[in-house]
Protein backbone atom coordinates (compact mmCIF):
# COMPACT_ATOMS: atom_id res chain seq x y z
CA UNK A 1 0.00 0.00 0.00
CA UNK A 2 1.42 3.36 -0.95
CA UNK A 3 0.74 6.65 0.73
CA UNK A 4 1.29 10.28 -0.12
CA UNK A 5 1.02 13.41 1.96
CA UNK A 6 -0.89 16.24 0.33
CA UNK A 7 -0.87 19.12 2.81
CA UNK A 8 -2.30 21.60 0.30
CA UNK A 9 -5.00 19.34 -1.13
CA UNK A 10 -7.74 20.96 0.96
CA UNK A 11 -8.18 24.54 2.16
CA UNK A 12 -7.29 25.05 5.79
CA UNK A 13 -9.45 27.50 7.71
CA UNK A 14 -11.23 27.97 11.01
CA UNK A 15 -9.75 27.57 14.47
CA UNK A 16 -7.91 24.42 13.37
CA UNK A 17 -5.71 26.30 10.90
CA UNK A 18 -2.94 26.70 13.48
CA UNK A 19 -3.26 23.15 14.84
CA UNK A 20 -0.94 20.26 13.89
CA UNK A 21 -2.63 18.78 10.81
CA UNK A 22 -1.63 16.16 8.25
CA UNK A 23 -3.55 15.23 5.10
CA UNK A 24 -2.67 11.69 4.06
CA UNK A 25 -3.76 9.43 1.19
CA UNK A 26 -3.26 5.74 1.94
CA UNK A 27 -4.85 2.73 0.27
CA UNK A 28 -7.45 4.85 -1.44
CA UNK A 29 -8.54 6.42 1.86
CA UNK A 30 -8.13 10.12 2.62
CA UNK A 31 -7.05 10.60 6.23
CA UNK A 32 -7.07 13.94 8.01
CA UNK A 33 -4.90 13.59 11.12
CA UNK A 34 -5.60 16.35 13.63
CA UNK A 35 -3.13 16.70 16.51
CA UNK A 36 -4.45 17.86 19.87
CA UNK A 37 -3.58 18.33 23.52
CA UNK A 38 -5.93 16.39 25.76
CA UNK A 39 -6.48 19.33 28.10
CA UNK A 40 -6.79 22.28 25.74
CA UNK A 41 -9.65 24.62 24.96
CA UNK A 42 -8.11 25.41 21.56
CA UNK A 43 -8.00 21.73 20.66
CA UNK A 44 -11.66 21.24 21.51
CA UNK A 45 -12.62 24.27 19.41
CA UNK A 46 -10.50 23.01 16.51
CA UNK A 47 -12.24 19.62 16.56
CA UNK A 48 -15.70 21.17 16.56
CA UNK A 49 -14.79 23.53 13.71
CA UNK A 50 -13.20 20.96 11.42
CA UNK A 51 -16.17 18.59 11.78
CA UNK A 52 -18.53 21.47 11.06
CA UNK A 53 -16.61 22.71 8.01
CA UNK A 54 -15.63 19.43 6.36
CA UNK A 55 -17.51 16.30 5.42
CA UNK A 56 -16.11 13.02 6.74
CA UNK A 57 -17.42 9.48 6.46
CA UNK A 58 -16.06 8.55 9.89
CA UNK A 59 -14.30 10.09 12.88
CA UNK A 60 -11.60 8.12 14.70
CA UNK A 61 -10.55 9.06 18.22
CA UNK A 62 -7.63 8.18 20.47
CA UNK A 63 -9.81 6.21 22.90
CA UNK A 64 -10.38 2.60 23.88
CA UNK A 65 -13.87 1.33 24.82
CA UNK A 66 -13.32 1.74 28.58
CA UNK A 67 -12.03 5.33 28.31
CA UNK A 68 -14.79 6.16 25.84
CA UNK A 69 -17.43 4.96 28.28
CA UNK A 70 -15.85 6.90 31.13
CA UNK A 71 -15.73 10.05 28.98
CA UNK A 72 -19.26 9.81 27.60
CA UNK A 73 -20.86 8.31 30.72
CA UNK A 74 -19.16 9.81 33.81
CA UNK A 75 -21.59 7.92 36.03
CA UNK A 76 -20.06 4.65 34.81
CA UNK A 77 -17.66 4.86 37.79
CA UNK A 78 -20.60 3.73 39.92
CA UNK A 79 -20.45 0.32 38.22
CA UNK A 80 -16.88 -0.42 39.38
CA UNK A 81 -16.77 -3.65 41.40
CA UNK A 82 -13.85 -3.25 43.80
CA UNK A 83 -14.20 -6.83 45.04
CA UNK A 84 -13.74 -8.15 41.52
CA UNK A 85 -10.82 -5.81 40.82
CA UNK A 86 -9.01 -6.98 43.97
CA UNK A 87 -9.80 -10.63 43.23
CA UNK A 88 -8.49 -10.39 39.66
CA UNK A 89 -5.28 -8.65 40.72
CA UNK A 90 -6.09 -5.44 38.82
CA UNK A 91 -5.71 -3.03 41.73
CA UNK A 92 -2.44 -1.70 40.30
CA UNK A 93 -3.97 -1.01 36.88
CA UNK A 94 -6.92 0.79 38.49
CA UNK A 95 -4.59 2.89 40.65
CA UNK A 96 -2.50 3.85 37.60
CA UNK A 97 -5.61 4.86 35.68
CA UNK A 98 -6.78 6.97 38.61
CA UNK A 99 -3.37 8.66 38.89
CA UNK A 100 -3.39 9.54 35.17
CA UNK A 101 -6.94 10.82 35.50
CA UNK A 102 -5.95 12.96 38.47
CA UNK A 103 -3.08 14.47 36.45
CA UNK A 104 -5.43 15.48 33.64
CA UNK A 105 -8.03 16.68 36.13
CA UNK A 106 -5.49 18.92 37.88
CA UNK A 107 -4.58 20.55 34.57
CA UNK A 108 -8.23 20.93 33.62
CA UNK A 109 -9.10 22.74 36.86
CA UNK A 110 -6.68 25.53 35.93
CA UNK A 111 -8.38 26.27 32.62
CA UNK A 112 -12.02 25.27 33.13
CA UNK A 113 -12.10 22.48 30.54
CA UNK A 114 -12.71 18.78 31.10
CA UNK A 115 -9.91 16.28 30.33
CA UNK A 116 -10.45 14.79 26.89
CA UNK A 117 -12.91 17.54 25.87
CA UNK A 118 -11.63 17.46 22.30
CA UNK A 119 -12.20 13.69 22.07
CA UNK A 120 -15.70 14.07 23.47
CA UNK A 121 -16.33 16.90 20.98
CA UNK A 122 -15.23 14.58 18.16
CA UNK A 123 -17.60 11.80 19.30
CA UNK A 124 -20.54 14.17 19.78
CA UNK A 125 -19.91 15.97 16.49
CA UNK A 126 -19.75 12.69 14.57
CA UNK A 127 -22.94 11.37 16.17
CA UNK A 128 -24.78 14.63 15.52
CA UNK A 129 -23.96 14.25 11.83
CA UNK A 130 -24.72 10.51 11.90
CA UNK A 131 -21.15 9.58 11.11
CA UNK A 132 -19.37 6.50 12.39
CA UNK A 133 -17.11 6.80 15.45
CA UNK A 134 -14.08 4.53 15.63
CA UNK A 135 -12.25 3.88 18.91
CA UNK A 136 -8.72 3.22 17.73
CA UNK A 137 -6.47 3.33 20.81
CA UNK A 138 -5.22 0.32 22.77
CA UNK A 139 -6.51 -0.35 26.27
CA UNK A 140 -4.50 1.91 28.60
CA UNK A 141 -4.17 -0.87 31.19
CA UNK A 142 -2.51 -3.14 28.64
CA UNK A 143 -0.26 -0.28 27.51
CA UNK A 144 0.91 0.36 31.08
CA UNK A 145 1.50 -3.36 31.69
CA UNK A 146 3.59 -3.64 28.53
CA UNK A 147 5.52 -0.48 29.47
CA UNK A 148 6.12 -1.78 32.99
CA UNK A 149 7.35 -5.15 31.68
CA UNK A 150 9.64 -3.54 29.10
CA UNK A 151 11.97 -1.84 31.58
CA UNK A 152 14.24 -2.82 34.46
CA UNK A 153 13.65 -2.56 38.20
CA UNK A 154 14.83 1.03 38.70
CA UNK A 155 12.94 2.17 35.63
CA UNK A 156 9.85 0.49 37.06
CA UNK A 157 10.31 2.58 40.19
CA UNK A 158 10.53 5.67 38.00
CA UNK A 159 7.20 4.77 36.38
CA UNK A 160 5.53 4.41 39.78
CA UNK A 161 7.16 7.63 40.98
CA UNK A 162 6.05 9.49 37.86
CA UNK A 163 2.46 8.38 38.35
CA UNK A 164 2.45 9.41 42.02
CA UNK A 165 4.14 12.74 41.40
CA UNK A 166 1.88 13.65 38.49
CA UNK A 167 -1.27 12.96 40.48
CA UNK A 168 -0.42 14.99 43.58
CA UNK A 169 1.88 17.78 42.39
CA UNK A 170 0.54 21.24 43.17
CA UNK A 171 2.65 23.05 40.54
CA UNK A 172 0.60 25.15 38.16
CA UNK A 173 1.16 24.91 34.43
CA UNK A 174 0.74 27.86 32.07
CA UNK A 175 -1.65 27.69 29.14
CA UNK A 176 1.36 28.03 26.84
CA UNK A 177 2.83 24.88 28.39
CA UNK A 178 -0.50 23.12 27.93
CA UNK A 179 -0.34 23.92 24.24
CA UNK A 180 3.19 22.48 24.19
CA UNK A 181 1.63 19.13 25.10
CA UNK A 182 0.67 19.05 21.43
CA UNK A 183 4.31 18.21 20.82
CA UNK A 184 3.96 15.09 22.96
CA UNK A 185 1.46 12.68 24.51
CA UNK A 186 -0.37 12.64 27.84
CA UNK A 187 1.25 9.36 28.92
CA UNK A 188 4.70 10.49 27.81
CA UNK A 189 4.33 13.86 29.53
CA UNK A 190 3.35 12.11 32.76
CA UNK A 191 6.81 10.56 32.94
CA UNK A 192 8.53 13.68 31.56
CA UNK A 193 12.19 13.28 30.59
CA UNK A 194 12.29 9.59 31.52
CA UNK A 195 9.83 8.68 28.77
CA UNK A 196 11.90 10.50 26.18
CA UNK A 197 15.21 8.94 27.20
CA UNK A 198 14.02 5.37 27.78
CA UNK A 199 13.66 3.55 24.46
CA UNK A 200 11.61 0.61 25.80
CA UNK A 201 9.23 2.87 27.71
CA UNK A 202 8.78 5.25 24.79
CA UNK A 203 8.18 2.24 22.54
CA UNK A 204 5.34 0.89 24.67
CA UNK A 205 3.75 4.26 25.46
CA UNK A 206 4.04 5.91 22.06
CA UNK A 207 5.48 3.88 19.15
CA UNK A 208 3.38 0.76 19.74
CA UNK A 209 0.23 2.83 19.98
CA UNK A 210 1.12 4.63 16.73
CA UNK A 211 1.23 1.24 14.99
CA UNK A 212 -1.90 0.06 16.79
CA UNK A 213 -3.96 3.10 15.82
CA UNK A 214 -2.76 2.91 12.22
CA UNK A 215 -3.78 -0.75 12.07
CA UNK A 216 -7.22 0.09 13.50
CA UNK A 217 -7.67 2.81 10.87
CA UNK A 218 -6.71 0.42 8.09
CA UNK A 219 -9.00 -2.23 9.56
CA UNK A 220 -12.05 0.05 9.55
CA UNK A 221 -11.57 2.30 6.51
CA UNK A 222 -12.69 1.48 2.99
CA UNK A 223 -11.33 2.90 -0.31
CA UNK A 224 -12.92 6.18 -1.23
CA UNK A 225 -13.75 7.20 2.35
CA UNK A 226 -12.67 10.38 4.07
CA UNK A 227 -11.66 9.85 7.70
CA UNK A 228 -10.82 12.33 10.45
CA UNK A 229 -8.50 10.98 13.15
CA UNK A 230 -8.27 13.04 16.35
CA UNK A 231 -5.14 12.04 18.29
CA UNK A 232 -2.54 13.54 20.60
CA UNK A 233 -0.17 15.49 18.40
CA UNK A 234 2.77 13.44 19.62
CA UNK A 235 1.34 10.57 17.60
CA UNK A 236 1.06 12.39 14.27
CA UNK A 237 4.50 11.57 12.85
CA UNK A 238 4.42 7.96 14.00
CA UNK A 239 0.86 7.47 12.80
CA UNK A 240 1.77 8.85 9.39
CA UNK A 241 4.80 6.52 9.14
CA UNK A 242 2.71 3.52 10.18
CA UNK A 243 0.06 4.29 7.56
CA UNK A 244 2.79 4.62 4.92
CA UNK A 245 4.47 1.35 5.94
CA UNK A 246 1.56 -1.06 5.60
CA UNK A 247 3.45 -4.26 4.85
CA UNK A 248 1.57 -6.35 7.44
CA UNK A 249 -2.15 -6.98 7.51
CA UNK A 250 -3.98 -4.98 10.21
CA UNK A 251 -5.12 -8.10 12.06
CA UNK A 252 -1.54 -9.35 12.31
CA UNK A 253 -0.38 -6.03 13.79
CA UNK A 254 -3.29 -5.88 16.24
CA UNK A 255 -2.76 -9.48 17.32
CA UNK A 256 0.89 -8.76 18.11
CA UNK A 257 0.20 -5.53 20.00
CA UNK A 258 -2.73 -6.93 22.00
CA UNK A 259 -0.62 -9.62 23.63
CA UNK A 260 -0.16 -9.10 27.36
CA UNK A 261 3.48 -9.11 28.44
CA UNK A 262 4.73 -12.57 29.38
CA UNK A 263 4.73 -13.00 33.16
CA UNK A 264 8.14 -12.62 34.70
CA UNK A 265 9.31 -15.82 36.42
CA UNK A 266 11.18 -13.86 39.09
CA UNK A 267 8.29 -12.94 41.42
CA UNK A 268 7.21 -16.59 41.70
CA UNK A 269 10.78 -17.83 42.03
CA UNK A 270 11.51 -15.27 44.75
CA UNK A 271 8.23 -16.14 46.46
CA UNK A 272 9.03 -19.86 46.51
CA UNK A 273 12.57 -19.10 47.68
CA UNK A 274 11.22 -17.01 50.58
CA UNK A 275 8.82 -19.79 51.54
CA UNK A 276 11.62 -22.37 51.40
CA UNK A 277 13.90 -20.22 53.55
CA UNK A 278 11.18 -19.57 56.11
CA UNK A 279 10.04 -23.18 56.39
CA UNK A 280 13.62 -24.40 56.46
CA UNK A 281 14.49 -21.83 59.11
CA UNK A 282 11.52 -22.78 61.28
CA UNK A 283 12.36 -26.47 60.95
CA UNK A 284 15.97 -25.85 61.93
CA UNK A 285 14.93 -23.57 64.81
CA UNK A 286 12.63 -26.23 66.27
CA UNK A 287 15.39 -28.80 65.87
CA UNK A 288 17.48 -26.60 68.18
CA UNK A 289 14.75 -26.62 70.78
CA UNK A 290 11.05 -25.94 71.15
CA UNK A 291 11.70 -22.59 72.81
CA UNK A 292 13.97 -21.47 69.97
CA UNK A 293 11.43 -22.48 67.36
CA UNK A 294 8.51 -20.94 69.24
CA UNK A 295 10.34 -17.63 69.69
CA UNK A 296 11.18 -17.41 65.99
CA UNK A 297 7.64 -18.32 64.97
CA UNK A 298 6.22 -15.71 67.35
CA UNK A 299 8.56 -13.08 65.91
CA UNK A 300 7.39 -13.98 62.39
CA UNK A 301 3.69 -13.74 63.29
CA UNK A 302 4.12 -10.41 65.07
CA UNK A 303 6.38 -8.95 62.38
CA UNK A 304 4.23 -9.87 59.38
CA UNK A 305 0.82 -9.60 61.05
CA UNK A 306 1.63 -6.58 63.19
CA UNK A 307 3.13 -4.58 60.34
CA UNK A 308 0.27 -5.59 58.01
CA UNK A 309 -2.18 -4.22 60.56
CA UNK A 310 -0.17 -1.01 60.88
CA UNK A 311 -0.11 -0.68 57.09
CA UNK A 312 -3.89 -0.95 56.92
CA UNK A 313 -4.29 1.60 59.71
CA UNK A 314 -1.79 3.97 58.04
CA UNK A 315 -4.03 3.85 54.95
CA UNK A 316 -6.99 4.90 57.09
CA UNK A 317 -8.49 1.42 57.16
CA UNK A 318 -11.12 0.24 59.62
CA UNK A 319 -9.77 -1.54 62.75
CA UNK A 320 -11.39 -4.76 61.50
CA UNK A 321 -9.56 -4.34 58.17
CA UNK A 322 -6.33 -4.08 60.16
CA UNK A 323 -7.34 -7.23 62.08
CA UNK A 324 -7.95 -9.04 58.79
CA UNK A 325 -4.46 -8.02 57.68
CA UNK A 326 -2.97 -9.22 60.98
CA UNK A 327 -4.64 -12.63 60.79
CA UNK A 328 -4.00 -13.24 57.10
CA UNK A 329 -0.44 -11.97 56.69
CA UNK A 330 1.43 -14.88 58.33
CA UNK A 331 -0.55 -17.35 56.20
CA UNK A 332 -0.59 -15.52 52.86
CA UNK A 333 3.20 -15.19 52.90
CA UNK A 334 3.30 -18.99 52.62
CA UNK A 335 0.93 -19.02 49.64
CA UNK A 336 2.26 -17.30 46.45
CA UNK A 337 -1.23 -16.77 45.01
CA UNK A 338 -2.57 -14.88 48.03
CA UNK A 339 -1.83 -11.47 49.50
CA UNK A 340 -2.73 -10.02 52.87
CA UNK A 341 -3.88 -6.84 51.14
CA UNK A 342 -6.67 -8.79 49.46
CA UNK A 343 -8.13 -9.64 52.86
CA UNK A 344 -7.70 -6.24 54.48
CA UNK A 345 -8.99 -4.36 51.42
CA UNK A 346 -11.83 -6.84 50.99
CA UNK A 347 -12.84 -6.27 54.60
CA UNK A 348 -12.60 -2.51 54.04
CA UNK A 349 -15.00 -2.70 51.06
CA UNK A 350 -17.39 -4.85 53.08
CA UNK A 351 -17.39 -2.51 56.09
CA UNK A 352 -17.19 0.79 54.22
CA UNK A 353 -18.83 0.14 50.89
CA UNK A 354 -18.07 3.09 48.57
CA UNK A 355 -21.02 5.43 48.08
CA UNK A 356 -22.19 6.94 44.82
CA UNK A 357 -20.74 10.25 45.99
CA UNK A 358 -17.29 8.64 46.38
CA UNK A 359 -17.28 7.57 42.73
CA UNK A 360 -18.58 10.96 41.61
CA UNK A 361 -15.89 12.81 43.58
CA UNK A 362 -13.10 10.36 42.81
CA UNK A 363 -11.25 12.30 40.12
CA UNK A 364 -11.46 15.55 42.04
CA UNK A 365 -10.37 13.97 45.34
CA UNK A 366 -7.28 12.38 43.82
CA UNK A 367 -5.78 15.73 42.84
CA UNK A 368 -4.82 16.15 46.52
CA UNK A 369 -2.84 13.91 48.87
CA UNK A 370 -5.63 13.92 51.44
CA UNK A 371 -8.15 12.76 48.85
CA UNK A 372 -6.57 9.31 48.75
CA UNK A 373 -7.49 8.87 52.41
CA UNK A 374 -10.82 10.72 52.30
CA UNK A 375 -12.36 8.93 49.31
CA UNK A 376 -13.54 5.39 50.10
CA UNK A 377 -12.59 4.00 46.69
CA UNK A 378 -9.04 5.38 46.81
CA UNK A 379 -8.66 4.47 50.49
CA UNK A 380 -9.48 0.84 49.71
CA UNK A 381 -6.63 0.77 47.19
CA UNK A 382 -4.30 2.34 49.77
CA UNK A 383 -5.28 -0.32 52.30
CA UNK A 384 -4.45 -2.99 49.70
CA UNK A 385 -1.03 -1.58 48.80
CA UNK A 386 0.16 -0.52 52.26
CA UNK A 387 -0.91 -3.81 53.85
CA UNK A 388 1.07 -5.74 51.25
CA UNK A 389 4.07 -3.43 51.56
CA UNK A 390 4.13 -3.71 55.34
CA UNK A 391 3.78 -7.51 55.16
CA UNK A 392 6.79 -7.65 52.87
CA UNK A 393 8.82 -5.60 55.34
CA UNK A 394 7.81 -8.06 58.07
CA UNK A 395 9.08 -10.97 55.96
CA UNK A 396 12.47 -9.34 55.48
CA UNK A 397 12.72 -8.53 59.20
CA UNK A 398 11.99 -12.18 59.94
CA UNK A 399 14.75 -13.20 57.57
CA UNK A 400 17.24 -10.95 59.33
CA UNK A 401 16.12 -12.30 62.71
CA UNK A 402 16.40 -15.87 61.43
CA UNK A 403 20.02 -15.45 60.34
CA UNK A 404 20.85 -13.50 63.51
CA UNK A 405 19.54 -16.23 65.80
CA UNK A 406 20.83 -19.20 63.83
CA UNK A 407 24.04 -17.67 62.55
Amino acid sequence: MSATVSGDSLPVSGSFEAQPLIELEAGGVHYTLLGTAHVSRKSAEAVRDIIAERDFDAVAVELDPHRHKALMEPQAWREVDLFQILREGKAGVLAANLALGAYQRRLAEQFGIEPGAELKAACVGAMDRQRRVWLIDRDVGLTLRRAYAAVGFWDKMSIVGGLIASSVSSDEISEQEIEKLKQGDILESTFDEFARTSGPLHGALIAERDRYMAARLRQEARPGERVLAVVGAGHLAGLERALRDAALEPLAVLSELRKPPPPSPWPKLIGYLVIAILLGGFAYAFSQGVDVGRDLLSFYVLATGGLAALGALAAGGHPLSALAGFLSAPLTVLHPALASGMFSAGTEVWLRKPRVSDFEALRDDLTQWTGWWRNRVARTLLVFFLTNLATGIGVYLTGFELFRRLG
